[in-house]
Protein backbone atom coordinates (compact mmCIF):
# COMPACT_ATOMS: atom_id res chain seq x y z
CA UNK A 1 0.00 0.00 0.00
CA UNK A 2 1.27 3.34 -0.78
CA UNK A 3 1.04 6.60 0.12
CA UNK A 4 1.28 6.34 4.10
CA UNK A 5 4.23 8.61 3.96
CA UNK A 6 4.32 12.03 4.22
CA UNK A 7 7.18 14.76 3.88
CA UNK A 8 10.49 15.16 2.06
CA UNK A 9 12.98 15.70 4.42
CA UNK A 10 10.95 15.63 7.83
CA UNK A 11 8.36 12.53 7.11
CA UNK A 12 6.52 10.52 9.53
CA UNK A 13 5.05 6.77 7.69
CA UNK A 14 1.68 6.22 9.46
CA UNK A 15 0.34 2.42 10.72
CA UNK A 16 -2.00 0.25 11.71
CA UNK A 17 -5.79 -0.33 11.49
CA UNK A 18 -8.53 0.79 13.72
CA UNK A 19 -8.94 -3.00 15.00
CA UNK A 20 -5.55 -4.22 14.90
CA UNK A 21 -3.36 -4.83 17.63
CA UNK A 22 -2.13 -1.23 17.07
CA UNK A 23 -1.44 1.72 15.36
CA UNK A 24 1.90 4.10 15.35
CA UNK A 25 4.03 6.43 13.60
CA UNK A 26 7.88 6.40 12.89
CA UNK A 27 9.11 10.04 12.16
CA UNK A 28 12.72 10.52 10.74
CA UNK A 29 14.63 13.79 9.69
CA UNK A 30 14.19 14.75 13.27
CA UNK A 31 17.15 16.73 14.64
CA UNK A 32 19.34 15.47 17.89
CA UNK A 33 19.06 17.18 20.91
CA UNK A 34 15.41 17.91 21.22
CA UNK A 35 14.05 17.81 24.43
CA UNK A 36 11.31 15.20 24.55
CA UNK A 37 9.16 11.99 26.29
CA UNK A 38 6.01 10.35 26.41
CA UNK A 39 4.86 13.09 28.33
CA UNK A 40 5.21 15.50 25.61
CA UNK A 41 3.28 13.03 23.04
CA UNK A 42 0.57 12.30 25.32
CA UNK A 43 -0.83 15.94 25.91
CA UNK A 44 -1.72 15.84 22.14
CA UNK A 45 -2.92 12.59 21.86
CA UNK A 46 -5.23 13.10 24.79
CA UNK A 47 -6.91 15.93 22.92
CA UNK A 48 -8.13 13.53 19.92
CA UNK A 49 -9.19 10.95 22.67
CA UNK A 50 -12.31 9.05 21.91
CA UNK A 51 -14.70 8.81 24.82
CA UNK A 52 -14.40 12.57 26.72
CA UNK A 53 -17.69 14.08 26.19
CA UNK A 54 -20.80 12.84 24.90
CA UNK A 55 -20.19 14.33 21.12
CA UNK A 56 -17.60 12.12 20.88
CA UNK A 57 -17.62 8.11 20.13
CA UNK A 58 -18.23 6.43 23.57
CA UNK A 59 -15.50 4.07 22.37
CA UNK A 60 -13.20 3.85 25.59
CA UNK A 61 -9.34 4.02 24.68
CA UNK A 62 -6.44 5.41 27.04
CA UNK A 63 -4.28 6.02 23.52
CA UNK A 64 -1.02 5.44 25.80
CA UNK A 65 1.65 5.96 23.96
CA UNK A 66 5.00 4.49 24.04
CA UNK A 67 8.53 5.52 22.60
CA UNK A 68 9.92 2.63 21.18
CA UNK A 69 13.26 4.37 19.68
CA UNK A 70 14.81 7.24 18.78
CA UNK A 71 14.97 9.29 22.28
CA UNK A 72 18.20 8.52 24.51
CA UNK A 73 18.47 10.37 28.19
CA UNK A 74 15.11 12.09 27.33
CA UNK A 75 16.44 14.01 23.84
CA UNK A 76 16.20 13.35 20.35
CA UNK A 77 18.85 10.96 19.06
CA UNK A 78 18.67 12.47 15.11
CA UNK A 79 17.59 8.73 14.75
CA UNK A 80 14.28 7.09 13.88
CA UNK A 81 11.62 7.86 16.37
CA UNK A 82 8.58 4.75 16.79
CA UNK A 83 5.53 5.51 18.95
CA UNK A 84 2.85 3.54 19.38
CA UNK A 85 -0.55 2.83 20.57
CA UNK A 86 -2.00 0.01 21.71
CA UNK A 87 -6.12 -0.80 20.95
CA UNK A 88 -7.90 -2.08 23.49
CA UNK A 89 -11.43 -1.53 23.28
CA UNK A 90 -12.15 -3.37 19.41
CA UNK A 91 -15.66 -4.82 19.65
CA UNK A 92 -15.25 -6.07 15.92
CA UNK A 93 -18.22 -7.78 15.97
CA UNK A 94 -19.78 -4.67 15.84
CA UNK A 95 -18.74 -4.78 11.88
CA UNK A 96 -19.47 -7.88 11.30
CA UNK A 97 -22.49 -7.41 9.44
CA UNK A 98 -20.96 -4.60 7.13
CA UNK A 99 -18.52 -6.88 5.63
CA UNK A 100 -21.34 -7.70 3.20
CA UNK A 101 -22.30 -4.16 1.74
CA UNK A 102 -20.99 -1.17 1.37
CA UNK A 103 -21.44 1.50 4.19
CA UNK A 104 -22.67 5.68 1.83
CA UNK A 105 -19.87 7.89 2.50
CA UNK A 106 -17.51 5.54 3.64
CA UNK A 107 -14.40 4.12 1.79
CA UNK A 108 -15.50 0.99 1.32
CA UNK A 109 -16.59 0.51 -2.00
CA UNK A 110 -13.43 2.61 -3.25
CA UNK A 111 -11.20 0.35 -1.26
CA UNK A 112 -12.37 -2.60 -2.33
CA UNK A 113 -12.56 -1.60 -6.10
CA UNK A 114 -8.63 -0.74 -5.90
CA UNK A 115 -7.62 -3.86 -3.48
CA UNK A 116 -10.47 -6.42 -4.03
CA UNK A 117 -9.62 -6.94 -0.03
CA UNK A 118 -10.86 -4.87 2.55
CA UNK A 119 -10.86 -4.63 6.38
CA UNK A 120 -14.10 -3.75 7.38
CA UNK A 121 -13.77 -3.40 11.13
CA UNK A 122 -14.16 0.17 11.47
CA UNK A 123 -12.67 0.82 8.28
CA UNK A 124 -9.10 -0.37 8.62
CA UNK A 125 -6.66 1.73 7.52
CA UNK A 126 -9.52 4.71 6.18
CA UNK A 127 -10.19 4.40 9.96
CA UNK A 128 -10.36 8.21 11.73
CA UNK A 129 -7.48 5.92 14.41
CA UNK A 130 -4.98 6.27 11.88
CA UNK A 131 -4.76 9.99 13.14
CA UNK A 132 -3.38 8.70 16.14
CA UNK A 133 0.00 8.51 14.35
CA UNK A 134 -0.17 11.74 12.91
CA UNK A 135 -1.18 13.39 15.83
CA UNK A 136 2.12 11.78 17.50
CA UNK A 137 4.12 12.38 14.89
CA UNK A 138 3.22 16.60 14.86
CA UNK A 139 3.48 16.55 18.77
CA UNK A 140 7.80 15.78 17.25
CA UNK A 141 7.25 19.02 15.05
CA UNK A 142 5.49 21.07 17.46
CA UNK A 143 8.03 20.39 19.83
CA UNK A 144 10.39 21.77 16.52
CA UNK A 145 8.46 24.75 15.74
CA UNK A 146 8.26 26.24 19.73
CA UNK A 147 11.95 26.26 19.57
CA UNK A 148 12.33 28.57 16.68
CA UNK A 149 9.30 30.21 18.31
CA UNK A 150 6.64 29.49 15.85
CA UNK A 151 3.14 28.70 17.09
CA UNK A 152 0.01 26.49 15.34
CA UNK A 153 -3.06 26.56 17.43
CA UNK A 154 -6.35 25.76 15.87
CA UNK A 155 -10.11 25.79 16.97
CA UNK A 156 -13.40 25.32 15.39
CA UNK A 157 -15.27 27.87 13.78
CA UNK A 158 -18.70 26.18 12.75
CA UNK A 159 -20.93 23.34 13.64
CA UNK A 160 -23.48 22.87 10.54
CA UNK A 161 -25.38 25.94 10.68
CA UNK A 162 -23.75 27.52 13.57
CA UNK A 163 -20.77 29.78 13.31
CA UNK A 164 -18.82 31.49 16.19
CA UNK A 165 -18.54 35.50 16.44
CA UNK A 166 -14.89 36.68 15.83
CA UNK A 167 -15.74 39.37 18.61
CA UNK A 168 -16.78 37.14 21.01
CA UNK A 169 -13.58 34.42 20.39
CA UNK A 170 -11.06 34.33 22.98
CA UNK A 171 -8.31 31.77 22.85
CA UNK A 172 -8.78 30.61 26.31
CA UNK A 173 -12.03 29.62 25.75
CA UNK A 174 -11.19 26.73 22.77
CA UNK A 175 -10.59 24.05 25.73
CA UNK A 176 -13.35 25.04 27.85
CA UNK A 177 -15.87 24.02 25.39
CA UNK A 178 -16.33 20.61 24.70
CA UNK A 179 -16.54 21.21 20.89
CA UNK A 180 -13.75 23.57 21.28
CA UNK A 181 -15.08 26.88 19.82
CA UNK A 182 -13.26 30.03 21.43
CA UNK A 183 -16.93 31.44 21.47
CA UNK A 184 -18.58 30.08 24.33
CA UNK A 185 -22.02 31.52 23.86
CA UNK A 186 -21.61 29.86 19.82
CA UNK A 187 -20.60 26.53 21.56
CA UNK A 188 -23.56 25.98 23.74
CA UNK A 189 -25.99 26.66 20.83
CA UNK A 190 -23.86 24.01 18.51
CA UNK A 191 -24.62 21.95 21.87
CA UNK A 192 -28.12 22.17 21.49
CA UNK A 193 -27.90 21.96 17.63
CA UNK A 194 -26.09 18.22 18.11
CA UNK A 195 -28.40 16.76 20.59
CA UNK A 196 -31.12 17.68 17.98
CA UNK A 197 -28.92 15.70 15.52
CA UNK A 198 -28.14 13.12 17.71
CA UNK A 199 -31.99 12.49 19.11
CA UNK A 200 -32.39 12.06 14.80
CA UNK A 201 -29.72 9.29 14.55
CA UNK A 202 -27.99 12.05 12.55
CA UNK A 203 -24.57 13.88 12.76
CA UNK A 204 -23.02 17.05 11.37
CA UNK A 205 -19.97 18.61 10.01
CA UNK A 206 -17.98 21.69 10.90
CA UNK A 207 -15.54 23.86 9.98
CA UNK A 208 -11.97 24.27 11.70
CA UNK A 209 -9.69 27.46 11.05
CA UNK A 210 -5.99 27.05 12.12
CA UNK A 211 -2.99 30.04 13.08
CA UNK A 212 0.07 30.33 12.80
CA UNK A 213 2.22 33.01 14.30
CA UNK A 214 5.67 34.23 14.16
CA UNK A 215 6.41 32.37 10.54
CA UNK A 216 9.54 34.30 8.95
CA UNK A 217 9.11 35.36 5.39
CA UNK A 218 10.57 33.21 2.53
CA UNK A 219 9.53 29.45 4.01
CA UNK A 220 7.65 27.58 0.42
CA UNK A 221 9.14 27.22 -2.88
CA UNK A 222 7.30 29.11 -5.35
CA UNK A 223 6.85 26.28 -8.14
CA UNK A 224 5.38 23.01 -6.69
CA UNK A 225 6.43 23.56 -3.38
CA UNK A 226 4.10 26.45 -2.51
CA UNK A 227 3.98 26.93 1.48
CA UNK A 228 -0.02 27.29 0.65
CA UNK A 229 -0.28 24.08 -1.34
CA UNK A 230 1.94 21.99 0.65
CA UNK A 231 -0.43 22.83 3.82
CA UNK A 232 -3.89 21.97 1.60
CA UNK A 233 -2.48 18.81 0.76
CA UNK A 234 -1.21 18.10 4.13
CA UNK A 235 -4.59 19.16 5.56
CA UNK A 236 -6.78 17.57 3.19
CA UNK A 237 -5.18 14.38 3.49
CA UNK A 238 -7.37 14.02 6.74
CA UNK A 239 -10.01 11.62 6.02
CA UNK A 240 -12.95 13.76 6.33
CA UNK A 241 -11.49 17.08 5.12
CA UNK A 242 -13.23 18.18 1.59
CA UNK A 243 -12.05 21.85 1.23
CA UNK A 244 -9.40 23.55 2.27
CA UNK A 245 -8.94 27.55 2.06
CA UNK A 246 -6.14 29.70 2.68
CA UNK A 247 -6.69 33.26 3.65
CA UNK A 248 -9.91 34.77 2.38
CA UNK A 249 -10.23 31.54 0.68
CA UNK A 250 -13.19 31.30 -1.94
CA UNK A 251 -14.14 34.99 0.06
CA UNK A 252 -11.25 36.94 -2.38
CA UNK A 253 -13.53 35.23 -5.24
CA UNK A 254 -15.58 37.79 -4.84
CA UNK A 255 -13.64 40.95 -4.29
CA UNK A 256 -11.39 43.21 -6.24
CA UNK A 257 -7.94 43.27 -6.64
CA UNK A 258 -7.54 47.05 -4.95
CA UNK A 259 -9.65 45.16 -1.82
CA UNK A 260 -7.98 41.96 -1.78
CA UNK A 261 -3.99 43.20 -1.99
CA UNK A 262 -2.14 43.43 1.66
CA UNK A 263 -0.34 46.87 1.24
CA UNK A 264 2.87 46.80 2.95
CA UNK A 265 4.68 49.00 5.26
CA UNK A 266 6.94 49.32 8.22
CA UNK A 267 6.09 47.76 11.04
CA UNK A 268 6.78 49.19 15.04
CA UNK A 269 9.65 46.83 14.83
CA UNK A 270 11.08 48.12 11.46
CA UNK A 271 10.47 45.20 9.60
CA UNK A 272 8.08 44.79 6.23
CA UNK A 273 4.96 43.74 7.40
CA UNK A 274 1.40 43.77 5.35
CA UNK A 275 -1.05 46.50 6.53
CA UNK A 276 -4.41 43.83 6.43
CA UNK A 277 -4.02 39.84 5.43
CA UNK A 278 -6.20 38.81 2.92
CA UNK A 279 -3.44 36.36 1.71
CA UNK A 280 -3.50 34.13 4.59
CA UNK A 281 0.14 35.18 5.64
CA UNK A 282 1.62 33.12 2.25
CA UNK A 283 1.81 35.20 -1.61
CA UNK A 284 3.81 33.54 -4.39
CA UNK A 285 3.99 30.01 -2.52
CA UNK A 286 5.89 31.33 -0.07
CA UNK A 287 5.66 32.97 3.74
CA UNK A 288 5.26 36.46 3.96
CA UNK A 289 5.86 36.71 7.66
CA UNK A 290 2.48 37.78 8.54
CA UNK A 291 -0.19 34.97 10.77
CA UNK A 292 -0.86 31.81 8.86
CA UNK A 293 -4.68 31.23 8.39
CA UNK A 294 -6.12 28.34 6.78
CA UNK A 295 -9.46 26.35 7.26
CA UNK A 296 -10.65 22.68 7.15
CA UNK A 297 -14.10 21.93 5.87
CA UNK A 298 -15.07 18.58 7.45
CA UNK A 299 -17.84 16.50 6.34
CA UNK A 300 -20.72 14.97 8.73
CA UNK A 301 -19.55 11.92 10.19
CA UNK A 302 -21.20 9.13 7.52
CA UNK A 303 -21.66 6.32 10.05
CA UNK A 304 -25.71 7.35 11.26
CA UNK A 305 -27.82 5.24 12.51
CA UNK A 306 -30.82 6.36 9.97
CA UNK A 307 -31.80 4.28 7.38
CA UNK A 308 -29.82 4.49 4.02
CA UNK A 309 -29.87 2.85 1.38
CA UNK A 310 -26.70 0.96 0.08
CA UNK A 311 -25.74 -1.95 -2.52
CA UNK A 312 -24.68 -5.31 -1.47
CA UNK A 313 -21.22 -6.81 -2.56
CA UNK A 314 -23.41 -8.91 -4.14
CA UNK A 315 -25.05 -6.29 -6.32
CA UNK A 316 -28.41 -5.95 -4.38
CA UNK A 317 -29.60 -2.73 -3.29
CA UNK A 318 -31.20 -2.87 0.03
CA UNK A 319 -31.67 -0.46 3.21
CA UNK A 320 -29.47 -0.49 6.36
CA UNK A 321 -29.12 0.83 9.18
CA UNK A 322 -25.35 1.29 10.57
CA UNK A 323 -24.43 0.22 14.21
CA UNK A 324 -21.34 0.55 16.33
CA UNK A 325 -19.87 3.68 17.81
CA UNK A 326 -19.34 7.10 16.30
CA UNK A 327 -18.77 11.12 16.74
CA UNK A 328 -22.04 12.98 16.03
CA UNK A 329 -19.67 15.34 15.06
CA UNK A 330 -15.91 15.07 14.04
CA UNK A 331 -14.57 18.19 14.15
CA UNK A 332 -13.58 18.49 18.17
CA UNK A 333 -11.36 15.78 18.11
CA UNK A 334 -9.97 16.87 14.59
CA UNK A 335 -8.53 20.02 15.94
CA UNK A 336 -5.41 18.32 17.56
CA UNK A 337 -5.24 16.68 13.71
CA UNK A 338 -5.24 19.48 11.48
CA UNK A 339 -2.85 20.98 14.08
CA UNK A 340 -0.53 17.98 13.51
CA UNK A 341 -0.82 18.29 9.90
CA UNK A 342 -0.03 21.87 10.10
CA UNK A 343 3.26 21.39 12.17
CA UNK A 344 4.13 18.54 9.95
CA UNK A 345 4.08 20.78 6.98
CA UNK A 346 5.60 23.52 8.14
CA UNK A 347 8.81 21.70 9.72
CA UNK A 348 9.24 19.86 6.43
CA UNK A 349 8.98 23.00 4.33
CA UNK A 350 11.51 24.83 6.73
CA UNK A 351 13.83 22.16 6.43
CA UNK A 352 13.62 21.74 2.58
CA UNK A 353 14.06 25.87 2.88
CA UNK A 354 17.76 25.51 4.64
CA UNK A 355 19.57 25.11 1.56
CA UNK A 356 17.87 27.97 -0.38
CA UNK A 357 20.59 30.31 0.46
CA UNK A 358 24.60 29.85 -0.43
CA UNK A 359 25.30 32.37 2.32
CA UNK A 360 23.09 30.82 4.99
CA UNK A 361 25.01 27.42 4.01
CA UNK A 362 28.44 29.03 4.67
CA UNK A 363 27.81 30.52 7.54
CA UNK A 364 26.50 27.48 9.55
CA UNK A 365 29.49 25.87 8.49
CA UNK A 366 31.87 28.23 8.62
CA UNK A 367 30.38 28.56 12.56
CA UNK A 368 30.80 24.68 13.17
CA UNK A 369 34.27 24.80 12.15
CA UNK A 370 34.94 27.97 14.74
CA UNK A 371 33.86 25.59 17.58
Amino acid sequence: MAGSVYGEVFTISTWGESHGKGVGVVVDGCPAGIPLCEADIQQFLDRRRPGVTKYATPRKEGDQVEILSGVFEGKTTGTPISMIVFNTSQRSGDYSEIASYFRPGHADFTFDAKYGFRDYRGGGRSSGRETIGRVAGGAVAMKILVQLGIEVYAYVTSIGEIHIDYDKMLKENIEKSPLRMPDLDASERAEDYLDACMKNHDSSGGVIECVVNGMPAGVGEPVFGKLDAALAQAVMSIGAVKGVEIGDGFAAACTRGSQNNDAFHIGESGEIETVTNHAGGILGGMSDGSQIVLRAAFKPTPSIFSGQKTVSQSGEEIDVQIKGRHDPVIVPRAVAVVEAMTALALVDRLFVGMTARIDRIKEFYQRERQH
